[in-house]
């Protein structure tokens, strides 16, 4: 039965995939060439895997990252380069590349796809343990149709950073704090979002060490999840001590992501403060965290967890702090992905699901519609400047 199931949900995912690239297909037929971005003359639906951010990535691929950060000359600051791109995808690709002698429009789509796949598969295996099959199945079908489900297979870190958020969250639920550990140092390596991972280890462990007198913790399992919660830890500092250490300034990570920021330099909180300097934004945003807190602590939630609860809200704590309203927020929202039970009506604790095929068919629908707006506006370049997304 379960193995039937992994296939439904995988045929599912594939047709997603397929609308995804004949979406991509037929908008390459309106993207202007962009030499910067080698698309050559006539771009395909290749060239629309590597645009913006895949650049960058590709960049990493073929080249690897510049030893010295691009200094402008009369002013002193850093321009934008490379090392803001965390290595564990690019370097994947590049290890692929050398093995198919492939080049990257190919191998980063097709590794992005796989990727995605695989993760779609592991929600498989997170899902039952929270819900019945068929709400687990409506869940994975929901995040294969999303909006923002074609940044899964082009040259971008999502597929890879929910992939292994997703096994980050299984293994936790499950005490396996060895293996919590090691994904959350692959995530570091990733995607820079370690520290709401530390959060939920601190949350998982604390609800361990509480439960300690009906069930001891061994010495094995103390140093365990020590291990994890320092894990977590030293997962938000590992990519930015290596770059330090390669370019040979301690500041060197801050700096880069301060080249790509407004007004070049990282600003937490900023962006955010004045973008609620407008009184429609402000009631925007407050609708947005209500309804995100409400839809994580109500009792429609509960399946959820203790660990996917803490994430979904130390995540969107964590975007405010480090993010910015631009377009590329809607794709950072993609790791909320424990939301989409409680869209479907999953998240009950002993009630059965009303309306769940109605809701999963209503997502669908609308995460198609929203691929297209996300690929037509956001994806695709028109210049000489846009939005990237």
């Amino acid at each position: 039965m379960r193995s039937t199931f992994v296939l439904r949900v995988l045929a599912a995912y594939a047709l997603c995939r397929i609308f995804s690239v004949v979406l991509l297909a037929v908008v390459s037929h309106y993207q202007a060439a962009v030499e910067f971005w080698g698309t050559g003359p006539h771009p395909n639906y290749f060239s629309m895997t590597v645009l913006w951010d895949g650049f960058w990535y590709r960049q990493v691929a073929e080249f690897g990252y510049p030893p010295a950060l691009p200094i402008d000359v009369v002013t002193g600051a850093v321009h934008e380069n490379a090392w803001a791109f965390y290595p564990a995808f690019p370097m994947m690709a590049r290890g692929l590349m050398a093995v198919t002698g492939l080049g990257f429009p190919v191998v980063g789509s097709t590794l992005g796809s796989c990727r995605g796949c695989v993760w779609v598969s592991l929600m498989c295996q997170l899902a039952p343990v929270r819900m019945a099959l068929k709400g687990s199945l409506s869940t994975c079908v929901g995040l294969a149709a999303g909006p923002v489900s074609p940044s899964l297979q082009i040259a971008y870190t999502e597929g890879l950073a929910c992939l292994l958020l997703c096994g980050f969250l299984w293994s936790i639920s499950k005490e396996r704090w060895l293996v919590t550990a090691g994904l959350a140092l692959l995530v570091g390596l990733t995607r820079g979002m370690a520290l709401p991972l530390a959060i939920v280890a601190l949350v998982a462990v604390f609800l361990r060490w509480r439960r300690r007198t009906e069930d001891p913790i061994s010495a094995r399992e103390g140093w365990s999840a020590l291990a994890a919660l320092g894990s977590c830890g030293a997962a938000g500092l590992i990519w930015p001590a290596i770059v330090g250490f390669v370019v040979g300034s301690p500041m060197a990570y801050t700096d880069t992501m301060g080249a790509w920021s407004i007004g070049g330099s990282v600003q937490l909180l900023r962006p955010w403060l004045e973008y609620l300097d407008q009184p429609w934004n402000a009631v925007k945003v407050a609708l947005a965290l209500l309804l995100i807190v409400a839809m994580t602590v109500g009792p429609w939630a509960w399946r959820l967890g203790a660990e996917l609860r803490t994430w979904t809200l130390a995540y969107t704590a964590y975007l405010i702090l480090v993010d910015a309203p631009s377009t590329s927020l809607f794709r950072h929202l993609l790791p909320l992905f424990p939301l989409i039970v409680v869209a479907i009506g999953g998240g009950w604790r002993d009630r059965p699901a009303r309306w769940m095929a109605w809701r999963t068919a209503f997502l669908i629908l609308a995460g198609l519609a929203g691929q297209v707006w996300w690929v037509w506006a956001l994806l695709r370049f028109v210049p000489p400047v846009d939005f990237p997304p």
